[in-house]
């Protein structure tokens, strides 16, 4: 009899190699393709649990790095867990914090027996290992858990990546047996490989040894300075060699054109920090591409953000106004940017869920694209002074 993983998948729907799914996980089901809101530090920067509800975000993401060293995981786990620590009662993903370390450069060295590491912080020495990611995760509660891999840097060489591949692979095997909750919350798998098609097989071919521990497959390595064309052609390539009844996730990708091409490649989950950041900085998404909102020129603008768009942003207030929160420098301006990006996204894959299942995903994908190129020529990126 097969072993009952916490985390599940169903597929619903295929529109050429594109995915329509539900996963399953203790803390409710997630409807696919999803992008999941980061909350770095148990939190989506500036956005309550009850705003991310009411945009449609059914799973978000916290970071066992920097919640290792801030407020520290046994205390989070004395709260009750990251749910309640955060008041979220829906899925959370926690990564391993794998990326985090290994991207403190000369912070960092990276051993067999796991990495010691420098804090960003205070410069205090600190020290992660697979088991200690996997018990720093299980402390947390998230419902998805992470394998402690090695991230390596964009373009690496073959002569990194083999050995890199061959100590993540040690690494997934400790980390399996370090699991103390397997029956609460699922292992996920990391394919690493770089831009190497053959790397990428060696990754997954080691890894799906351990196939019925692991509740989804991740890409990693990915969307860390290669050229696009080779991302989406190792997207391609690898995705659909993944199991089809687990869920396959892109670490780290939030730009909506390389969205639809990692659905279009059968990728089921998505996160990045993308949204909030630059929405923290006055820029936001919008269907004819990015409009920096914080330029004099849309001062007397009286339309919304975004032509079309039913968030409550854009529903409530003007591009003036919004404009007018960034230069007096109020916190408002941030969070109104940061919602509606984070909407715009969420929105993005539930409309590309519904092309799927209705069998028009390209078409779907292509006048989205079409759109979204237009950018500063589009009227509706152009500002406009009130009365006009």
């Amino acid at each position: 009899m097969e072993k009952k993983l916490p985390v599940e998948y169903e597929l619903l729907k295929k529109d050429g190699k594109a995915r329509a799914g539900v996963i399953t996980t203790p803390h409710g089901k997630i409807e696919t393709p999803v992008f999941m809101p980061v909350g770095t530090q148990a939190t989506v920067k500036s956005m309550t649990p009850e705003e991310l509800e009411e945009m449609g975000a059914e799973i978000i993401l916290g970071n066992t790095y920097h919640l290792y060293l801030r407020p520290t995981d046994e205390l989070v786990a004395k709260f009750g867990g990251l749910h309640k620590f955060m008041n979220w009662k829906h899925p959370i993903l926690t990564d391993s914090g794998g990326f985090q370390v290994f991207s403190l450069g000369d912070l960092r060295k990276i051993k067999e027996e796991g990495v010691h590491f420098r804090s960003h912080i205070d410069g205090s020495k600190h020290f992660i290992s697979p088991e200690k990611s996997i018990n720093i995760q299980n402390n947390l509660g998230s419902d998805i858990v992470m394998l402690f891999d090695e991230c390596p840097p964009g373009l690496s060489s073959r002569e990194y990546l083999i050995p890199s591949i061959e100590r993540t692979t040690r690494w997934a095997r400790r980390c399996v047996e370090a699991h103390k909750r397997p029956n609460e919350q699922g292992l996920f798998a990391i394919v690493q490989g770089g831009i190497y098609e053959d790397l990428r097989d060696k990754s997954y071919n080691e890894l799906k040894e351990m196939d019925e521990y692991f509740s989804g497959y991740a890409v990693g390595g990915l969307a860390v300075g290669e050229p696009r064309e080779d991302m989406y052609r190792i997207l391609d390539y690898i995705v659909e060699k993944l199991p089809s009844n687990k869920p396959r996730y892109l670490m780290g990708v939030g730009e909506p054109v390389d969205m639809l091409e990692a659905v279009e490649s059968g990728i089921d989950m998505m996160d990045c920090v993308q949204p909030t950041r630059i929405g923290r900085h006055g820029t936001v998404f919008t269907k004819y591409g990015r409009l920096v909102i914080k330029n004099a020129s849309y001062a007397e603008d009286d339309r919304p953000l975004d032509e079309g768009c039913q968030c409550y942003v854009c529903r409530n207030y003007t591009r003036g106004y919004i404009r007018h929160l960034f230069k007096t420098e109020e916190i408002l301006g941030a969070r109104l940017a940061t919602y509606h990006n984070l909407y715009f996204l969420l929105k993005l894959m539930k409309d590309a869920r519904k092309a799927i299942l209705e069998d028009r995903f390209i078409e779907y994908k292509e006048e989205f694209l079409k759109n979204y190129s237009m950018g500063k020529s589009s009227e509706w990126i152009k500002p406009r002074k009130i009365g006009e």
